[in-house]
């Protein structure tokens, strides 16, 4: 496929998700073997007690991210294991997150993840980075 074809697809499959729709995630780039996702800090209902980004959105954006870049070159993933490092804490004005692909088999696909925090000053400052392994799924049978 194309860069913007994977990108369309991508973009159109996210749709599909209500909580990457809640969240805000946004696809914003995808090639073979990568993606990236983009979402906007909404203070009132993603912080945690400290106001920081919350860990549970963290690790939900590098599993995504992840799991969009090995869907570019094994099409339709789950993922079976992921860990999520967190180096800083995840304060900014929008987060975006990285995905490539390490290596693709034809069971196991694995991938890793950056996370970046958007500050005022337009810098990406590295807040935390997962890693993934995923597994090609058939497409669910009609009942």
């Amino acid at each position: 496929m194309t860069e913007p074809t994977l990108l369309n697809t991508l973009q159109a499959v996210n749709q599909t998700a209500s909580f990457n729709r809640w969240a805000g995630f946004e696809v914003v780039r995808a090639a073979a073997g990568e993606a990236e996702i983009r979402m906007a800090w909404r203070e009132e209902d993603m912080g945690q007690y400290a106001g920081y980004l919350h860990a549970g959105l963290m690790g939900a954006m590098l599993d995504t991210a992840c799991g969009y870049a090995a869907a570019t070159v094994a099409g339709r993933v789950l993922a079976s294991h992921f860990s999520v490092n967190c180096l800083a804490p995840a304060v900014g004005r929008g987060f975006v997150a990285r995905g490539r692909v390490v290596k693709a088999g034809r069971k196991q696909v694995f991938a890793s993840a950056e996370l970046y925090a958007g500050q005022d000053s337009g810098e990406l400052l590295l807040v935390a980075t997962g890693n993934a392994i995923l597994v090609p799924v058939e497409p669910q049978a009609k009942f």
